[in-house]
């Protein structure tokens, strides 16, 4: 049968863009710079790429943000479209019935990697995680801590075989960084360019000149 061009005209008078959402962790590791510049960059976005941002902050964040940045957990929370209780386990994004797009956890501790590696959801962030893996959703860790232990590295191991992106908080310096904040949006950009989110926060190798 022929589809019928007044139901196919009625269509697309009446599609809207997606929306996409992404629940973001920020646990306490260092380099929660990196969490707050990725929130900052996707309210830019907000408006005009239909995202939402769904925020859970650790305890242990909230420390690292007070310990390494002049910002407050209170004004970090403002950066996203909603925000929830690090032990609220009933909360939307707890369950597999929520829609959402993909999560990201900038920073990711060595406790929360070893508790997402082990199925220990016993908080909103790790049962998050959890759930975007079982729901074949992409989850995108950003691990910072050096020296690496076997046990750090046997838990990157079991989440990248479970299904999730592994993305060390690395510099890069081909782009010749000359400060702080470059070297922050390079490894920004590499998360935005893992969820096909356009941006030029940084230099794109374009071979020797």
């Amino acid at each position: 049968m022929s589809p019928n061009p007044e139901r196919q005209a009625m269509s697309k008078l009446t599609t809207t863009p997606q929306l996409r959402r992404f629940v973001i962790g920020m646990s306490g590791g260092s380099g929660v710079i990196y969490g707050i510049r990725f929130l900052e960059v996707l309210k830019e976005k907000r408006e005009k790429e239909k995202i939402e941002t769904h925020l859970i902050i650790t305890p242990a964040a909230g420390i690292t943000i007070k310990a390494e940045t002049d910002y407050t957990v209170q004004g970090v929370e403002k950066l996203a479209t909603k925000t929830y209780r690090f032990g609220d386990i009933a909360a939307p994004i707890s369950s597999g019935s929520f829609r959402f797009d993909a999560m990201v956890v900038i920073p990711c501790s060595m406790h929360t990697l070893g508790a997402i590696a082990s199925g220990i959801a016993d908080n909103l962030l790790v049962r998050a995680a959890e759930v975007t893996l079982k729901e074949k959703r992409q989850l995108i860790l950003v691990p910072r801590e050096t020296p690496l232990t076997l046990i750090h590295i046997q838990n990157m191991e079991r989440v990248a075989l479970a299904g999730a992106v592994v993305v060390p908080a690395m510099p890069a310096f081909y782009p010749r960084p000359e400060t702080v904040e470059e070297i922050v949006d390079h490894l920004v950009g590499k998360v935005l360019d893992l969820l096909g989110i356009e941006n030029d926060l940084f230099r794109r190798w374009q071979g020797m000149t």
